[in-house]
C-alpha cells in the first residue's frame, strides 16, 4: 500500500505502518472496551493487514489512531480508533475520521462501515449513519465469533 501523510497545526497523520509506535498502541488499545479481550500479538496482526493511519505529535510521538481494514476498492470498515488522553478535545479524532473517508487511496470505496457503542456523534460528522436508520439495514448481516 502506498504510504500517505497530512499535516495540520503541528500534528501529522500517516499511514506508514512502521512508524507506528508497537507499544503506544497496544497499550491504548488494551484499555478499550471492544479490544481488551483480544491478544497483543492478535492486535498486531490486525493492524498490520489493515490501512492504518497513526497521528503524531509536534515532538513525533503517536498519540492517535485508526485503522480501514479494506480491499482498497469497494469496501472499508473503519476499526480501532484512539487518542490519547492528554491529545483529545483537539479536533484530532474529527480530523483523522476526515482524513480516512477522503483519502485519495481509498477514493473509489463506496461502502464504509463501523461499529461503536460510544461514539455516534463523532461519526456522524463524517457522513456516517446508524444502519438501523439507513436504506442498508436490511442488507446488513454478520457472523461474531469468540475473541482470539
Amino acid at each position: 500500500m502506498s504510504v500517505s501523510t497530512w499535516k495540520r497545526e503541528g500534528f501529522e497523520i500517516s499511514t506508514d505502518l512502521a512508524r507506528l509506535d508497537k507499544d503506544w498502541l497496544l497499550g491504548a488499545l488494551a484499555k478499550t472496551y471492544w479490544a481488551a479481550e483480544n491478544t497483543p500479538e492478535t492486535l498486531w496482526n490486525s493492524i498490520q493487514h489493515a490501512r492504518g493511519y497513526g497521528i503524531y505529535g509536534p515532538d513525533g510521538a503517536q498519540v492517535g489512531f485508526a485503522r480501514a481494514v479494506t480491499d482498497m476498492a469497494r469496501f472499508a470498515w473503519i476499526s480501532d480508533v484512539v487518542i490519547d488522553d492528554a491529545a483529545r478535545g483537539r479536533g484530532l479524532g474529527k480530523w483523522l475520521m476526515e482524513t480516512m473517508v477522503s483519502d485519495p487511496a481509498l477514493k473509489t470505496v463506496h461502502l464504509w462501515t463501523l461499529a461503536t457503542d460510544d461514539a455516534h456523534g463523532l461519526y456522524e460528522k463524517s457522513g456516517f449513519e446508524v444502519t438501523a436508520q439507513s436504506a442498508l439495514a436490511d442488507q446488513f448481516m454478520h457472523l461474531k465469533r469468540q475473541k482470539m
